[in-house]
């Protein structure tokens, strides 16, 4: 059903909790497979996803180019593009689901998109102002962080142009989809670290 794309390069440390929340899925039939789409990882980033099960396709350097040709090759009827730092808590399953099926019965799959709120992981005031900061970000301006991942059909991705080139594609990706086609999950995507 959902194939699970990651970009990733030299991502070693950031993938093992990623894709070990990840085997439920998979074993459930929620997530049919997981691509890694690699810019020329250095270290043992192909090696994680051998002993994982993942296939690791040796992209362009460019992520927005990575990110297209991987959704390109991708077997799923819905994509789900995640950081390679982002960990999905218990939980997650059930509404993914629940958001697919919905979109599939209700014909919508074509016109609309979800994301996942920001959380990270950490105590302190930090975590949570940057939490704050991302919450706002959505509200504001209507586009989440390319971090807060994307659950999209595969037919409105192909619809939508997918990813273009250059760094920032993930943005206009959520550029093109547009605040009223974006639904944000309850459910939580967790950083273990804050980016700038």
């Amino acid at each position: 059903m959902i194939t699970v794309i990651i970009p990733t390069r030299d991502s070693e440390g950031a993938l093992v909790p990623t894709l070990s929340a990840l085997v439920s899925a998979s074993a459930s039939g929620l997530v049919r497979e997981v691509i890694l789409a690699d810019g020329g990882s250095r270290d043992e980033t192909e090696k994680v996803a051998d002993v994982a099960g993942c296939h690791f396709l040796k992209g362009p350097h460019d992520p927005g180019a990575r990110l297209r040709t991987a959704a390109h090759q991708a077997r799923g009827s819905w994509l789900l593009f995640l950081d390679p730092a982002a960990i999905l808590p218990e939980g997650w399953m059930r509404e993914v689901r629940a958001f697919v099926d919905t979109m599939e019965r209700s014909g919508l799959a074509e016109r609309r998109a979800a994301t996942f709120r920001l959380g990270y992981e950490g105590f302190g005031m930090k975590p949570r102002l940057a939490e704050a900061a991302a919450a706002a970000r959505l509200v504001v301006i209507g586009r989440p962080r390319p971090e807060q991942g994307l659950l999209i059909a595969r037919r409105f991705y192909d619809q939508l142009g997918g990813h273009k080139n250059g760094k920032k594609a993930q943005e206009r990706l959520f550029a093109r989809i547009g605040r009223r086609r974006l639904v944000t999950l309850r459910a939580r995507i967790v950083l273990s670290e804050i980016s700038s």
